[in-house]
């Protein structure tokens, strides 16, 4: 589900869960059930890849698969680029939310 921009509902609470939050997984399953069960909010796993997609396609967090180096198999991270720190203190500014 979009809104009328084409970004998903659950965008910025994703960035501001990300901006307190470091989610990390073993796959994107795992990654997914993480994040749903870190939030409040009641949303399809479909919902939550869309939001992790407009996320990374609008530039707020980094490709979330990543090998770090010596690690024998991927591990799935979602952390903000500098423009989505950036813009989820905006968003925890507008919101009052000083944690």
């Amino acid at each position: 589900m979009t809104n009328a921009r084409g970004e998903s509902p659950l965008l910025r609470p994703l960035l501001l869960l990300v901006l307190r939050q470091r989610i990390t997984a073993w796959d994107g399953d795992a990654g997914m059930a993480h994040l749903a069960a870190s939030t409040d909010r009641e949303a399809s796993v479909h919902d939550w890849r869309s939001a992790v997609s407009n996320a990374l396609s609008g530039g707020y967090v980094h490709d979330p698969v990543r090998l770090p180096t010596g690690a024998l198999q991927c591990h799935r991270y979602l952390e903000l680029t500098p423009k989505g720190v950036e813009t989820a203190r905006c968003l925890q500014a507008v919101r009052g939310d000083v944690s």
